[in-house]
């Protein structure tokens, strides 16, 4: 992973110097709330409906143990004794008091950690695939390049600004794990004819009020052209963008205004400007980012006789056969496997984690995954390099940590923000209705026949739980000063991106463990062999699961 030089380490530290000053000047009334306002916000500081926010940069979700416990170390004595992990691989802390926020600052600087960029509108943190660089299916890891965007946009004086907040993901498959299709810009690494690397280039996508698919304004676009062309797209946004009306501000309602074709070739124009100036990417600078992303030392294993042991002890322990079925993933060195650590059980709100859970998994992540642990975009963790010889060990160790849920990609792996527990925007709760589907559906074997399902709870209409892309998605709405909830079906992040559709009228929080029932009982008559829920609500519509959830009981 990337190592800070002694000029990233001094920019943190001098932003954490300023900051601190800030906020005692704030504390003792000399800076106004409404100055004080975008100045916390450029340092991810939120004020929510019980208490700060603050929101934790993890650079396309990586992490090393060190890291880890230092959160822990935040977690125990800043906060509440645990954390958050977002939908965009970030870390929150929910109870931070205000006068303690520059010190958390600090503490997190003495490990290579920021906050910086993580609100405001601004480039956010850069999000990828949680399995990038160990994929089978991989063309090209695209860590290096979330890297190169990372360094190029943060602080970027012309974009500090925008009209709205601005989030880029990419990806190094042709099967998109990073959801590129819903982001302003979302990057593809493709293979051009003559073999050379480069991106397909996904603009004006996005969830929120107005959720909107990306457009591909490039087929291909040389890798050493990769800034200029960011720079070209963010200028024409930051041109055109819609000031006067935040829900008009975000570059997808831009894109779709103008149509995509108009866009792109306001982008070209503005790029032809630039492209061949030293902004250009050297190979000398590309390969000195590639650098950190090496592959390790890994060590011999012999495959086949790992493979037969883990048939041995699957044989001999139900459970850990299914783990290996639900939270394992191929590794494209053999003998190694990636392992998904699931933050899912019941009663715990999702994508939440205890500092001692933190400690525990950094211990986890020395011992068997060469020191190093990934966020997910499901609210998960990723060890990426474990020997498959060390599987059942590592799983006998995650069971006693509360993290060998074997649901990663099942109904009860739901994604869930954090709703109005505690968002100041929320209009719903989300965390009790998700409490009371992991209840309902705690019955596993019935989970297992249901297949991949993806259900997605956000608790207003910003989308903070990407609602609109799971299968079953669940948005919370005011009525009248009570909490209602809305179904939408048929969305999906994959490399197909669908916008789910709206079932009907929305329901009371009570209702939602019956509704979500019916909805499943409909794809289970009407599935066809293994087909998924998402393939047979493609094959029969929406108007079978209104039917039954709307019909009258006589």
């Amino acid at each position: 992973m990337y190592v800070y030089n002694e000029h990233d380490q001094k920019i943190i530290e001098e932003r954490v110097a300023q900051f601190r000053g800030q906020t005692d000047r704030y504390l003792a009334g000399e800076i106004a709330e409404d100055e004080f306002l975008p100045l916390r916000l450029q340092n991810g500081l939120y004020i929510q409906r019980l208490a700060p926010m603050l929101r934790i940069a993890v650079p396309y979700g990586l992490l090393n143990s060190k890291q880890f416990r230092k959160l822990a170390h935040i977690a125990r004595t800043y906060d509440k004794g645990y954390c958050h992990i977002t939908t965009r691989q970030n870390i929150q802390f929910n109870w931070p008091q205000l006068e303690e926020v520059p010190d958390i600052l600090a503490e997190l600087a003495e490990v290579q950690m920021h906050a910086v960029q993580t609100s405001g509108n601004c480039i956010r943190n850069t999000t990828s695939d949680q399995f990038a660089g160990v994929a089978q299916d991989e063309l090209e890891d695209p860590r290096p390049w979330c890297e190169i965007i990372r360094q190029w946009s943060t602080f970027h004086p012309e974009f500090a600004f925008l009209p709205r907040k601005f989030k880029i993901a990419v990806c190094g498959t042709k099967g998109d794990r990073a959801a590129i299709q819903v982001h302003d810009i979302g990057l593809q690494i493709v293979k051009n004819d003559d073999g050379e690397m480069g991106f397909k280039v996904l603009v004006g996508g996005g969830l929120g009020r107005t959720p909107v698919i990306g457009s591909v304004i490039r087929e291909f676009l040389p890798k050493e052209h990769l800034l200029t062309y960011l720079d070209a797209i963010l200028r024409v946004y930051n041109r055109h963008g819609n000031r006067a009306n935040k829900y008009k501000a975000r570059i997808k309602i831009l894109v779709r205004a103008w149509k995509p074709d108009v866009f792109a070739h306001e982008v070209e124009a503005e790029w032809d400007n630039i492209k061949e100036t030293p902004a250009s990417l050297t190979d000398e600078e590309i390969n000195r980012v590639k650098s950190f992303f090496t592959a390790p030392d890994y060590q011999p294993v012999d495959d086949n006789d790992a493979e037969k042991e883990l048939t041995k002890l699957s044989g001999e322990h139900l459970a850990f056969s299914k783990w290996l079925q639900r939270n394992i993933t191929a590794h494209r060195v053999p003998g190694y496997a990636a392992v998904t650590l699931s933050l899912k059980p019941t009663g715990v709100a999702p994508g939440d984690i205890t500092d001692q859970q933190l400690d525990a998994v950094a211990d986890l992540a020395d011992q068997y995954s060469l020191g190093e642990i990934r966020t997910t975009h499901n609210q998960n963790l990723v060890l990426a390099d474990v020997k498959k010889s060390d599987l059942f060990e590592l799983w006998q160790k995650a069971k006693a940590g509360g993290f060998a849920t074997p649901n990663i990609g099942t109904l009860t792996d739901m994604i869930c923000c954090p709703g109005g527990d505690f968002c100041s925007l929320a209009n719903a709760k989300s965390i009790p209705v998700a409490e009371a589907l992991q209840r309902k559906f705690d019955d596993m074997d019935y989970v297992y026949d249901l297949g991949d399902l993806s259900l997605n709870i956000s608790g207003c209409m910003n989308a903070c739980g990407h609602h609109h892309v799971g299968n079953i998605g669940v948005l919370g709405v005011d009525k009248k000063g009570e909490e209602f909830y809305q179904v939408q079906l048929g969305g999906s992040s994959d490399s197909d991106t669908t916008l789910g559709k709206v079932l009907g009228p929305s329901f009371g929080r009570e209702e939602m463990p019956e509704v979500i029932e019916k909805i499943l009982n409909v794809y289970i008559e009407n599935r066809q062999g293994d087909e998924l829920f998402l393939d047979t609500y493609r094959r029969i519509g929406l108007n079978p699961f209104k039917e039954s959830v709307y019909a009258k009981d006589h």
